[in-house]
């Protein structure tokens, strides 16, 4: 299943506490890159935060998975998670064929 988790800082940083979280949630973010729960992932253009798209079993597994890394686990940001998947009205264009 494809979920995205779209994250939204929900309170400020100071320099110190970024420098400090940025070393671990950088490399527990490419590890789950790497061992394919994230797909993809972004910066956002409207505000400051990421949108991940992330292959798991369930929206529960998702937000597990997100909770864990240290800006989500310390309260810095806040996600909203929305499953996706295929276009399903698509298929009435394949009706009669």
């Amino acid at each position: 299943m494809k979920v995205f988790a779209i994250g939204s800082f929900s309170k400020p940083m100071t320099d110190e506490q970024r420098k400090e979280m940025m070393q671990k949630e950088v490399p527990d973010t490419l590890k789950l890159y790497l061992d394919g729960k994230i797909e993809q992932f972004w910066f956002r253009d409207d505000k400051p935060g990421v949108v991940f798209l992330m292959n798991v079993a369930s929206v529960d597994e998702a937000k597990a998975t997100i909770n864990a890394l240290p800006l989500a686990a310390g309260g810095f940001l806040a996600f909203e998670m929305i499953p996706v998947g295929p276009l399903k009205p698509l298929g009435l264009l394949l009706q009669g064929r």
